[in-house]
């Protein structure tokens, strides 16, 4: 597991060249951690092969759970920018369920990243790792969309924050080899609908 976050938030890129740089760290982090897990990837490495000064990595990212964070907020805001549009004649509970099973493929193709990224947001505390809000808020954009609700209530992002609870809880299980791919998306797909159907709807 990664050490808890250091107290204190890192620095935002403020111009073109500092937000390449970020990027650049995010996409060295990605590939080592893919091909080592979380626990070997060493920051000094990360700098050197971003060709950063190891103070700068430190400045933008205080820590490996700010660092992977991040790329997990980076990931899933890529991830709903190529998301189509729902097809026509799909209910809206399994247009979430293809939104999240298509989110699982996605993470699963390097598996090892995916394991760090989620370790990673789960030590990160929201008072010093701002980028966790960018999972939260970006996930339930992305499923509020699929879903097709308009004007979501607080009762909807209840439910859509229960089943993402459920959806981390799966793609965990598919990473330690508990589920199988069947089992996988037999879950999902109940979840979704005992979430999601019309005849639960309070709000």
């Amino acid at each position: 597991m990664p050490r808890i976050a250091e107290a204190r938030a890192g620095a935002e890129p403020t111009s073109p060249r500092q937000r390449a740089r970020r990027q650049s760290i995010l996409r060295v982090a990605a590939d080592i951690a893919a091909t080592t897990g979380l626990e070997r990837v060493q920051m000094q490495e990360v700098a050197r092969s971003a060709g950063v000064a190891i103070a700068t990595l430190y400045r933008y990212f205080p820590s490996k759970t700010h660092l992977f964070t991040a790329l997990m907020a980076d990931q899933i805001e890529g991830f709903a920018a190529r998301v189509p549009e729902r097809p026509a004649g799909t209910s809206p509970e399994d247009a979430v369920f293809e939104t999240l099973g298509s989110a699982t493929r996605n993470l699963l193709r390097r598996p090892a990243l995916a394991t760090a990224m989620i370790q990673s947001a789960n030590a990160a505390r929201a008072s010093t790792v701002p980028d966790l809000a960018r999972i939260d808020s970006g996930f339930i954009d992305l499923l509020v969309r699929a879903w097709g609700v308009e004007e979501p209530t607080d009762h909807h992002i209840t439910r859509l924050r229960l089943l993402i609870l459920l959806w981390y809880g799966v793609l965990q299980s598919r990473l330690n080899e508990r589920l199988t791919p069947q089992e996988a998306d037999a879950d999902l797909r109940m979840a979704c609908h005992l979430l999601l159907a019309p005849e639960t709807d309070a709000g």
